[in-house]
């Protein structure tokens, strides 16, 4: 996909100018790898830049994934009150 691809799926929630930037931080992290979309001979613009996760970048999101499930299944403590 590409920056505003995102921005569009997310019907709103994500914005323009930071989806660019934490695309560049997770580029630099090394959860997305990305390239230049090769331009028709005549197209008029620059060309689009895509993103695509890399393995390791998956393996972080399903860590995340696992982590928030433990945590919604685990009961809330309650602080002890002495």
């Amino acid at each position: 996909m590409f920056g505003l691809q995102l921005v569009e799926e997310s019907k709103g929630a994500l914005k323009r100018g930071t989806v660019y930037v934490t695309l560049g931080r997770m580029q630099d992290k090394g959860y997305v790898e990305s390239w230049t979309e090769a331009q028709a001979s005549g197209a008029i613009g620059l060309p689009r830049r895509l993103y695509r996760p890399t393995a390791y970048g998956l393996r972080v999101l399903e860590a995340w994934a696992a982590a928030a499930r433990t945590m919604k299944r685990r009961p809330r403590l309650q602080p002890r009150l002495t």
